[in-house]
Parts: C-alpha cells; sequence; structure tokens
C-alpha cells in the first residue's frame, strides 16, 4: 500500500548510505569492499542477461551503489547482483520467480568476493536462463548449489 514511500526510502538508503559507507571504508584505509545489488534491476532484454546488460534507468539507487562502490578511487570495489534470495530467513522457502538464489549461497558469494575476483559487477543466481552466473564462477568460484552444512 505505500509503495511510493518505500521505494523512495530504498533508494535514498541506496544512494546516501552507500556513499557513507564508501566514504568511511576509504578514510579507514580499506582497500576492497563488496556491495549487495540486485540481479532483477536489468532494463528489459531477450536472452540471458549478463553483466554488461544496462540496469533500468529508474533504479536510480541501484545505479548510484553500484557507481560509488565500483568507481571510487583507492578502492577495490566489487559489486554483486543477487538473484531473488530464497531459503531460511527470506520471504520463501523455495524458488521464487527468475534468477533465484539461496541465502547460503548469497554468503558463500560474499565470502569468496572478499579476496577473490578483479573489481567490478558479478551476477550471483542460480542458472534458469534469467541470469548468467559465469563470470562469478570463473573469477571467485561461485556456486549457487552451496549450501551450510547442519549441525549434527
Amino acid at each position: 500500500r505505500h509503495y511510493a514511500e518505500q521505494f523512495e526510502g530504498n533508494d535514498r538508503l541506496r544512494t546516501e548510505g552507500t556513499r557513507n559507507l564508501v566514504d568511511a571504508a576509504v578514510a579507514a584505509g580499506a582497500r576492497r569492499m563488496v556491495a549487495q545489488s540486485i540481479a532483477f534491476a536489468y532494463a528489459p532484454g531477450e536472452g540471458t542477461l549478463t553483466e554488461e546488460h544496462p540496469i533500468a534507468p529508474a533504479q536510480t539507487g541501484v545505479i548510484a551503489l553500484e557507481n560509488a562502490v565500483t568507481k571510487t578511487q583507492g578502492i577495490d570495489g566489487i559489486v554483486l547482483r543477487y538473484g531473488r534470495l530464497y531459503g531460511p530467513g527470506t520471504w520463501s522457502a523455495a524458488p521464487n520467480g527468475a534468477a533465484p538464489l539461496h541465502v547460503d549461497a548469497a554468503a558463500d558469494a560474499a565470502f569468496l568476493a572478499m579476496t577473490k575476483g578483479a573489481l567490478g559487477i558479478y551476477n550471483v543466481a542460480e542458472d534458469d536462463g534469467a541470469v548468467s552466473s559465469e563470470k562469478a564462477k570463473r573469477e571467485f568460484g561461485f556456486d549457487a548449489a552451496f549450501r551450510i552444512a547442519e549441525a549434527p
């Protein structure tokens, strides 16, 4: 019911919040930053979308987040464009929609990106034909099948 207000707040968080975090990271002497973005913000397109496909112009907050992280001098910025999360603690226990991503695989991708992969943008999702995660697989060993082992 309050979609417009929520969207505006989300954009502000992505724009101002990310800028503040990036500035703080640079001031603290951080050399690498990994940020979460979304793989379902792409402009409409045909076939499997790669990182080179443009983000929809209306996604101003996503664009600002990604630019702040990847274009700030002095920091190696990595953006993980996550698919639609599912699993424990999310809105859905099972895949729901295009480019699904289990929360365990999302967490592992962030862990891997902390030390591996060149700066830039990476799709991180299951192979369902919506987006390609080949770059993340190649650069830092992303595996969409990763699950955290349950304690015995």
